[in-house]
């Protein structure tokens, strides 16, 4: 793929250094960022002509880092964090962002754990006390631990309630088999259960130290005020001459081990998924794959849309989607219909995907794919809550920030060649099946 590399200043790793990353652009103002004492990153990015704030801790620990024993542990702990600290309780830690109309919020990934709080500019010092004060300073008590055990097990119960949900779990087990990338980041019944006080707090002792954290800034906001705020709330943790955490990037790929899943459920749609191992979050390919993925299944005039739902009406939801991680990624195909149409459905989802594979896709088409990826990027990056998102995961998981403008090149530089040659990488490789629906113990193959 033809694309010139953009030039971006080299991270500075020592505790005390600050500088900028890039000097404003793509509609926001400058991302700078500062390394504190003890490694914690302090990222942001100004954007003048916005009214909010959105303050994020990320930490670079997630379930594919968990051991068999300790599945789901990044997620329960994510639980326990807002049960309360030495100065708040659980109700005055939600009360103190719902009194500025503020929202609160985390979420548990694959290599990551986000803690965040959107609020009005005005009330950031709010947020960074508020959402710093959980993530440094959790007691993590006994009885926290117990009353969360509760609540992951009812959210795991759901999971297993909502088909469409559970087939992308059942899918990464399919896909991944049991090892880290393939287990559910909820973990099991078994492994909730199994869990201990002792177990989660020695988890974040060991994993929230500030050189694996990143604090993302986006907004209506001054860097140097951000440092002054994050240094003041985290002061008895900034200790050391610790360097920041290494990006996970690369590391030999997680092996993969396609094979059919069927999961038996009485269920009046059957649900299906198809696909195998993508690329990884720094491969060059990637921008091609999007492009791929947008003119197979990712809109209304995608080819499986237009296929199974407008011209057949087999389907309500049909998509396909891609999925990055540091050393893999994902490629997969959903649809869900009526149990009966499973083998039509799934048929004509593997006929297009061995079409794309062999012919790719050129013209109008492809200039459709990449006018979709461009736009949805874009739009997507309208609130300072996806600028705070892109670059706290930028500064967890890339080398470097691409600016907007550089990822939109590298998007219109993708060429009939490109989309080719990634269709036959990933496409042709085997492929993993995962079905749920009234099937009892039907044998349903690879191909």
């Amino acid at each position: 793929m033809e694309s010139p590399p953009v030039t971006l200043p080299a991270r500075a790793q020592e505790p005390g250094t600050t500088h900028t990353i890039h000097p404003g652009a793509d509609g926001g103002g400058a991302v700078r960022r500062t390394v504190l004492p003890g490694g914690l990153r302090v990222i942001t990015e100004s954007m003048p002509t916005v009214r909010s704030a959105a303050f994020g801790v990320w930490a670079g620990i997630g379930s594919r880092d968990e051991s068999p024993a300790d599945a789901g542990a990044s997620h329960y702990l994510e639980h326990v964090l807002f049960k309360g600290t030495k100065r708040r309780s659980a109700l005055e830690i939600s009360a103190a962002i719902d009194a500025v109309g503020g929202d609160l919020n985390a979420f548990t990934a694959k290599e990551y754990t986000c803690y965040y709080a959107r609020v009005l500019d005005a009330d950031l010092p709010l947020a960074v006390d508020v959402v710093s004060d959980m993530v440094a300073s959790s007691l993590n008590r006994p009885d926290d631990v117990e009353a969360e055990r509760g609540v992951i097990l009812e959210e795991i119960h759901m999971r297993d309630d909502d088909p469409g949900d559970l087939i992308h779990d059942e899918f990464s087990t399919a896909l991944y088999g049991d090892a880290p990338l393939g287990r559910p980041i909820l973990g099991t019944v078994d492994s909730i259960n199994a869990l201990t006080r002792d177990r989660i707090h020695g988890y974040y002792r060991e994993h929230y130290v500030p050189r694996n954290l990143v604090v993302a800034v986006a907004g209506n906001v001054d860097h140097d005020q951000v440092v002054r705020l994050v240094s003041d709330a985290w002061a008895d943790r900034l200790t050391g001459d610790d360097r920041p955490a290494a990006p996970r990037i690369d590391g030999e790929a997680a092996p993969a081990s396609p094979r059919v899943r069927v999961i038996d459920k009485d269920t009046e749609q059957a649900h299906v998924i198809v696909g195998g191992t993508g690329v990884s979050r720094t491969d060059d390919r990637r921008f091609a794959l999007g492009v791929l993925n947008a003119a197979l299944g990712g809109g209304m005039s995608s080819r499986l849309f237009q296929e199974i739902r407008e011209r057949r009406g087999l389907a309500y939801s049909v998509y396909s989607y891609t999925s990055q991680y540091a050393d893999t990624g994902v490629f997969g195909v959903y649809a869900g219909c009526q149990p009966a149409k499973i083998d039509e459905v799934l048929s004509i989802c593997r006929d297009e995907i061995a079409r794309i594979a062999e012919e790719g896709i050129e013209g109008e088409e492809l200039d459709r794919g990449k006018g979709q990826l461009r736009g949805a990027m874009v739009l997507g990056l309208e609130d300072s809550g996806s600028r705070m998102s892109r670059i706290g995961k930028s500064e967890l998981v890339y080398e470097s920030l691409l600016p907007v403008d550089e990822v939109l090149a590298r998007i219109d530089a993708v060429t009939p060649d490109d989309i080719r040659e990634v269709g036959r990488a990933v496409l042709a490789e085997p492929q993993a099946l995962t079905v749920i629906g009234p099937f009892g113990d039907r044998d349903f193959s690879l191909r």
